[in-house]
């Protein structure tokens, strides 16, 4: 395949053809609306609510209630609001420190076309939560047995799906993100993972503890499936590889869990795939967000040329 130009990177392309202005499907005007259909049903004012997060759903926190609301934010993933319900009751009936949805209503809503979930809001106050808290949070989460019809990993199927989902992107980029996907497919199919499937959250970072004031607590549970524990033990090693995380955060979250994702031959394929799905995670709200291009450019650009090196910023 020939490589693309620098200007084939960085110029997205959509089906109205090169450089149209397109209104996104996730702008702050339409996501508003959603919150405000949301509260209408549910009978709660939606004055003053703030916008926590943005990237594979949109997250707001009310004012005038603790709770917090949440819209899926992709139409290829709209099924993974069923396996966050499902987990979270799952965790729930566990006792395990988790975010709690709100009871007495069928989740998931749907508003205005529009998946959503409403969620206690957990107050964020005490010492903030540190990545042997992750650990400990996650050595609980893998001893639990999976909810019933819980589906098994497939880490390119959300790729694959946020790919065709794409607002905008070449059609040499789509054609490199699907082949880069193939590679690694194949990589992963001879790998022996030496920890025992099980009940994985399957997006285990920092940014999804939560510091409450009983102790730090998980949310975000889309990507939950049953799976290599090694896979919830890879993004913190990414964090320091691709981000320059503090590395004593990794080695403090290492000890802590007792195994230590690096030293084990099959991480590089684990990091790859972790980096594949953070490089495409915002594709399906590029055109209502456009300020993260220029960082996912950047990245596509570093996986094109091989450059493990590279440092990436989040996005925000």
């Amino acid at each position: 395949m020939t490589s693309p130009t620098a200007s084939t990177l960085s110029t997205p392309l959509n089906a109205e053809g090169a450089g149209a202005v397109l209104d996104g499907r996730f702008t702050s005007g339409k996501l508003r609306g959603v919150l405000a259909e949301t509260c209408a049903q549910l009978g709660l004012d939606p004055a003053g609510a703030r916008l926590l997060r943005f990237t594979n759903n949109a997250v707001y926190a009310l004012v005038t209630a603790p709770l917090v609301i949440r819209i899926v934010g992709s139409t290829q993933l709209r099924h993974r609001v069923g396996t966050v319900v499902r987990v979270a009751r799952h965790l729930e009936r566990h006792h395990l420190p988790a975010i709690r949805l709100l009871d007495g209503i069928e989740q998931p809503l749907e508003v205005g076309g529009h998946l959503v979930t409403v969620w206690h809001q957990v107050p964020s106050i005490g010492r903030p939560a540190t990545s042997a808290d992750l650990a400990r949070l996650l050595r609980q989460v893998h001893a639990l047995p999976p909810p019933p019809g819980l589906a098994e990993w497939a880490p390119f199927a959300a790729v694959r799906a946020r790919v065709s989902d794409a607002e905008e992107i070449s059609d040499a980029d789509r054609e490199f993100l699907l082949e880069r996907c193939a590679e690694l497919e194949a990589e992963l199919a001879e790998l022996d993972f030496p920890l025992p499937r099980g009940l994985v959250h399957g997006d285990a970072y920092p940014g999804n503890v939560i510091p409450g004031p009983d102790g730090p607590v998980l949310c975000d549970f889309d990507s939950s499936c049953v799976g290599p524990p090694e896979w919830d033990l890879t993004p913190l090693a990414v964090g320091r590889e691709r981000f320059g995380d503090p590395p004593v955060h990794y080695r403090t979250f290492a000890a802590a869990y007792g195994f230590d994702v690096t030293s084990w031959p099959g991480f590089a394929v684990l990091r790859g795939i972790r980096e594949l799905k953070l490089t495409t995670s915002v594709l399906p709200i590029l055109r209502s967000r456009p300020q993260v291009r220029p960082e996912l450019f950047r990245r596509l650009d570093d996986l094109r040329s091989g450059r493990t090196g590279a440092r990436w910023t989040r996005y925000r």
